[in-house]
């Protein structure tokens, strides 16, 4: 047996364990075409948002483990949140708060980034696509003159394609009102004349296929393909009713808005990072005074997220777009001296809203602190099955970093209970 048949063959057989327990049901594909991925960079409090417990005190002496807020009830019964969420609260019909995710990887912001994007350790030998890139990959555009995966946020090797090569990479902007950088044409150059010089440039030959030239030659094609009016049309947030733009929010809440124009466009997935001007000064990495103006980003969140719910049910396309919020690890109950929170992988909230699924308000059961699972645990890898099913891929197939076979999720199980 050579080395490549070897490879494939103790690759299916491990992914036939870790998928045993799943063998015997019926296959899922959900029929979400789109994916709207809200990052939140630093790691949102799950007592504090969307796993509320008893409160608890986090100034003076002594303190109190707890939840920093009040909650309310929403829509969907027994599911209460924190009190800076009521305009989710009445939506929470079409939103899934997945309470158990879970990793024990160290609780520092980089790994854990990489792991809730890529759904994998980070490797000494293996690049990992993201969750973006392999949707970007297996899904393509809806539509040609689009790419398949857009990043409103600063571009990140966690985001990137890893070893499916720049075709499955993003095309990435921090302004939203100026749309991504290098993609508008001078004046003078009109659609016949980018034609005539791209002649040019195909004449000079093309590279090795897998080289970096040939990567770079792709990258430099598609930037030629997209660059001019047609493209850059669906930055331009003006053409919206002033009543949509105002439903959406502040900053972050227009590059939600703009996330929908781009699905609606044919992009297939979009990441919209919370993390570009943050209202409270630290952003979500609440230690000591950090918290102080915790409640500022949960209400521009609130208004963000109920406003794009709202707006996709509004136009029929809530249930063909899976909005995810993504953050690399929670907070503990306790404060430390600063009334802050400090790091927790071992329990916390990751959300999905529409996607076609079959929402609950909340799944999984936490302690009264939001410390410990008590019920329903959902691994990173599960995590991201899910996703994947929700968009119609098969989170067990096999991709190829060169001759060696990776199944797009570790060992992931989808929650099942979400596909009805």
């Amino acid at each position: 047996m050579n080395r490549r048949d070897f490879l494939a063959t103790s690759a299916a057989l491990a992914t036939s364990s870790a998928f045993a327990s799943d063998a015997k049901l019926p296959a899922i594909k959900g029929r979400a075409e789109a994916c709207i991925f809200i990052w939140l960079g630093g790691g949102m409090g799950q007592a504090d948002t969307f796993d509320p417990k008893a409160k608890g005190v986090n100034k003076g002496t002594p303190k109190k483990a707890g939840s920093l807020y009040d909650s309310v009830p929403t829509v969907v019964q027994g599911v209460r949140v924190c009190e800076h969420l009521k305009k989710t609260a009445d939506v929470m019909d079409r939103v899934t708060a997945v309470r158990t995710v879970n990793h024990k990887v160290i609780d520092e912001h980089a790994f854990a980034t990489n792991l809730v994007h890529t759904g994998r350790v980070t490797s000494g030998n293996v690049v990992y696509p993201s969750v973006g890139s392999i949707i970007a990959h297996e899904r393509g555009a809806a539509a040609q003159d689009v790419p398949p995966y857009i990043l409103i946020g600063y571009p990140n090797v966690s985001r990137g394609p890893g070893f499916l090569g720049s075709k499955a990479g993003f095309v990435y902007l921090t302004d939203t009102t100026s749309g991504p950088a290098g993609f508008t044409r001078p004046a003078d150059v009109d659609d016949k004349r980018a034609a005539d010089r791209k002649k040019l440039l195909d004449a000079l030959g093309t590279a090795k296929p897998g080289s970096a030239v040939a990567e770079y030659e792709a990258a430099q094609s598609e930037a030629l393909r997209l660059a001019g009016p047609t493209f850059l049309k669906h930055f331009d947030l003006k053409t919206e009713p002033a009543k949509v733009r105002a439903s959406y929010g502040g900053e972050f809440g227009q590059r939600c808005l703009l996330a929908r124009r781009l699905v609606e466009a044919g992009v297939r997935f979009v990441e919209v990072s919370h993390n570009l001007n943050f209202l409270n000064g630290t952003g979500w990495d609440v230690h000591n005074d950090g918290i102080d103006k915790q409640h500022l980003l949960i209400q521009e969140m609130d208004t963000a997220l109920s406003g794009l719910i709202l707006d996709l049910e509004s136009r029929n396309k809530l249930d063909s777009t899976l909005i995810v919020i993504g953050t690399e690890f929670g907070r503990p109950p306790e404060f430390d001296g600063g009334g802050g929170r400090g790091h927790q992988g071992t329990a916390f909230s990751l959300v999905l809203a529409g996607g076609g699924l079959k929402h609950c308000g909340a799944y999984g059961a936490t302690d009264d602190l939001s410390k410990t699972i008590v019920k329903d645990a959902v691994s990173i890898p599960d995590f991201h099955a899910t996703v994947h099913a929700a968009l119609g891929i098969d989170p067990a197939k096999e991709l190829y970093d060169g001759p060696r076979p990776v199944p797009i999720t570790d060992g992931g199980k989808l929650i099942r209970a979400l596909f009805g």
